[in-house]
C-alpha cells in the first residue's frame, strides 16, 4: 500500500469523487507507482493497470526518456478529471454508470486514451459506442441530451462524428414527430430543441430542411427556440419590460452572445411569406436594434415586416419603436424604412392592384397602411424626443392622396401640439404641413375652428371651407359628401325633399352664425364696411356670388400673414368669445 511520503496527495484539495477514487486505489495490495495529473487533480495509480487498457498511456511510458516514469500529465483529456476517473475505474474493473449525459464525454475520453477494441477486446470505447447506438440515440430526447453534452467537447466530439450522428438522429426524429405526431401537444418536439446551442440548433434545422420538413413546422421550431433563448427580449411586447442588458455596455460578453444569437436566428428564417406572426418579427427587429445587430439582419427583418405591413396593427408597429424600459424612443429609422419599402412596392405593383399613383388611385392595402401610420403617429406624438422633422418624415411617407380623410392625422397633430406646447407659430405650421385641412370631416373642421393650438392659417382654412360648403349647398358629415338635388322627380323622393328643406334651414342658421363670427373678427381687426356682412341672406343666384366674394375679401383682409405678422392674440381672444350653440364634439381631441 502506498504511503503518504512516497505519494504526496493533498486530500483536502480533491473532490469527494476523487477521494472515493483514492479509496479504491489505495485498497490494492501493490503500491501505486505513477501520478496522473488532470488539471488540478492528482490520481495516484498503477502503471500496469492503465497500460492494460490504454494504448495512449502505454506509448507515453515507452517513449519517455525517463526510464522510471512517475508522473503523467493528462490535462487535455476530454471531460476533465471526472471522465478520467471513470476511465481509470474501467481499467481497474470498478463498476460505474454510463448515462445519456456522460456517454459522449466518456466516449471522447476513451478515444483520447486509445481504449479501443483494436487494442483490447471489449474496451471502453466499444462499450460507449454500443450505449450510444442502442440507448442514447434511440429517442429524440436522448439524442438531444447527447448533442447538448457535445458543446463542451468540441472539436473532438465533431471530429469523432458524434455531433453528426446526433444531428442526423434529431433531425430525422423531429421530422417524424412534426409530420406524424404521436404525443400531445403536437409541437412538443420544438421544446426539446430549445436546450441546444444556436450552432447545433442551426445544424438540426439544416438537417430537417434536407429531409423536406414543411416551412411552417420549421417556423414553429424557430419561434419556440427564439422565445426560450431570448425570453426577456422577445416575449415582452409592451415596451415596458426590464432591460435585459445595459445598452451602454455594448461589448459585454452577454450582450455579444445575444447579438450573435439574433443574427443566427435571422439567417435561419425560411423565405416563405406569412410563416411568422407579425409581433414576433417586430419583437425580433427590436432585439436587433437594441443589440446593434448587423445591418444585414436588420434589413432582412424590415423587409419581411414591410411585406405584410397591411396586416400590421398599431401595437405591432410600436414594438420596435421603444426601449425595454418604455421611457424613450429608439431610432425611428427602421419604422421609416419599413413604411417606405411598402409604399415603393405599391408603386411598382400598383397596376396589378388596381391603383394608379399618377391619377391618385390607390389600393385598399395602402389605404389601410395610411390609417395605421396615422394612428401610430398619434401614439408616439407625446414623446418629447420626437422632433418635428421625424414626425413629418413618417407622416409624409404615405402619399397624401392615399388618405380619404385626414381626421386621424389631425388627431395625431393635435396630440403632438399639446405635448409640445412651446412651439412657435412657424414650428406649428411645419407640424401641420403634412395635413390637408380640406380633407377634414365636418366634426374635425368644427373642432379645428376652435382649436387654439393650431396655427391661424389652418383655422382660417377650416372656416373658409365651411363657408364654401354652406354657400354651395353641400354638407359632409361622417366623411360623406351629399350634393343637394336640384329637382325631385319621383314620388318616393318627397320625404327626402322635406328632409333637405330642414337641412337647408339648418344651413341658413349656421350661415348666420358664421356671418356673426366674421363680423366679430372685422370689428376686432378694425376693418371697414362691417355693415355689409349684416345684410340678410338672399336666395337669388345673382346675390350668391356677391356675398361669397365679400366674405372672401374680408377673410383676405384678416389674413395675419398678409403683412408678415405672426400676432394671433386678437384672433385667440375672438375665438374665446364665440358662441357655439352646436355641442362641441371632442372625439378628435386629446383635451
Amino acid at each position: 500500500m502506498a504511503t503518504e511520503a512516497n505519494n504526496p496527495i493533498n486530500m483536502n484539495s480533491m473532490s469527494s469523487s476523487l477521494q472515493r477514487t483514492g479509496q479504491w486505489v489505495f485498497s490494492q495490495d501493490i503500491p501505486t507507482d505513477v501520478v496522473v495529473e488532470v488539471g488540478e487533480a492528482n490520481f495516484s495509480l498503477h502503471k500496469f493497470m492503465l497500460v492494460a487498457k490504454s494504448n495512449y498511456i502505454r506509448k507515453l511510458i515507452m517513449e519517455s526518456k525517463d526510464s522510471d516514469v512517475t508522473r503523467i500529465d493528462l490535462s487535455d483529456i476530454p471531460g476533465g478529471p471526472e471522465m478520467f476517473e471513470k476511465a481509470a475505474k474501467f481499467c481497474y474493473g470498478v463498476n460505474f454508470e454510463i448515462t445519456v449525459q456522460n456517454v459522449a464525454a466518456l466516449h471522447c475520453a476513451a478515444e483520447f486514451l486509445q481504449m479501443t477494441d483494436k487494442y483490447c477486446d471489449n474496451n471502453l470505447a466499444g462499450r460507449t459506442q454500443d450505449f450510444l447506438s442502442q440507448v442514447a440515440l434511440s429517442s429524440l430526447s436522448g439524442a438531444v441530451v447527447v448533442l447538448k453534452s457535445c458543446e463542451i467537447l468540441l472539436p473532438i466530439s465533431r471530429d469523432l462524428g458524434i455531433v453528426r450522428r446526433c444531428v442526423d438522429v434529431v433531425g430525422a426524429k423531429a421530422c417524424n414527430e412534426a409530420m406524424f405526431p404521436c404525443r400531445t401537444p403536437p409541437n412538443w418536439w420544438t421544446e426539446e430543441l430549445c436546450i441546444l446551442d444556436v450552432d447545433f440548433f442551426t445544424d438540426v434545422v439544416a438537417s430537417m430542411k434536407q429531409r423536406g420538413l414543411k416551412p411552417s413546422s420549421l417556423a414553429s421550431a424557430i419561434i419556440t427556440y427564439t422565445e426560450r433563448s431570448l425570453r426577456d427580449l422577445v416575449r415582452d411586447h409592451s415596451g415596458r419590460g426590464i432591460k435585459f442588458s445595459d445598452p451602454e455596455n455594448n461589448d459585454s460578453e452577454e450582450r455579444s452572445q445575444q447579438r450573435d444569437l439574433v443574427e443566427s436566428i435571422v439567417s435561419l428564417l425560411p423565405s416563405d411569406k406569412g410563416l411568422f406572426p407579425i409581433n414576433f418579427l417586430c419583437s425580433l427587429l427590436r432585439c436587433a436594434v437594441f443589440l446593434e445587430a448587423s445591418l444585414a439582419s436588420k434589413n432582412e427583418l424590415e423587409k419581411r415586416i414591410s411585406v405584410v405591413l397591411e396586416h400590421v396593427t398599431v401595437d405591432d408597429l410600436l414594438i420596435p419603436s421603444f426601449t425595454y424600459d418604455g421611457e424613450r424612443l429608439l431610432d425611428l429609422d427602421s419604422v421609416r424604412r419599413i413604411i417606405s419599402t411598402f409604399v415603393e412596392k405599391e408603386k411598382n405593383v400598383g397596376v396589378f392592384n388596381g391603383g394608379d399613383f399618377n391619377k391618385g388611385l390607390f389600393s385598399a392595402s395602402l389605404q389601410r397602411v395610411a390609417r395605421t401610420v396615422d394612428s401610430y403617429l398619434a401614439e408616439i406624438a407625446t414623446y418629447g424626443e420626437l422632433t418635428i422633422s421625424k414626425f413629418n418624415a413618417i407622416a409624409n411617407l404615405v402619399p397624401k392622396s392615399a388618405r380619404k380623410s385626414d381626421d386621424d392625422l389631425y388627431r395625431a397633430i393635435d396630440i403632438f401640439l399639446k405635448a409640445h406646447p412651446n412651439l412657435d407659430e412657424i414650428e406649428r405650421e411645419k407640424v401641420c404641413s403634412s395635413m390637408d385641412p380640406l380633407k377634414l370631416s365636418y366634426e374635425a373642421r368644427l373642432h379645428a375652428s376652435q382649436n387654439k393650438r393650431l396655427p391661424v392659417n389652418i383655422v382660417l382654412h377650416a372656416l373658409y371651407y365651411d363657408q364654401l360648403k354652406l354657400r354651395s349647398g353641400v354638407e359632409d358629415k361622417e366623411g360623406a359628401v351629399v350634393v343637394l338635388p336640384e329637382a325631385v322627380a319621383t314620388r318616393g323622393q318627397v320625404k327626402a325633399d322635406a328632409s333637405l328643406a330642414k337641412e337647408n334651414e339648418a344651413l341658413r342658421s349656421e350661415l348666420m352664425k358664421m356671418k356673426m363670427y366674421v363680423s366679430d373678427l372685422q370689428k376686432s381687426g378694425g376693418a371697414a364696411g362691417a355693415s355689409s356682412s349684416n345684410a340678410p341672406p338672399s336666395n337669388k343666384k345673382s346675390s350668391k356670388s356677391t356675398f361669397f366674394s365679400s366674405v372672401s375679401k374680408k377673410l383676405g383682409k384678416l389674413n395675419p400673414f398678409r403683412h408678415g405678422s405672426k400676432d394671433t392674440s386678437n384672433i385667440d381672444e375672438d375665438l374665446a368669445g364665440v358662441d357655439i350653440t352646436k355641442p362641441r364634439r371632442r372625439r378628435f381631441s386629446i383635451s
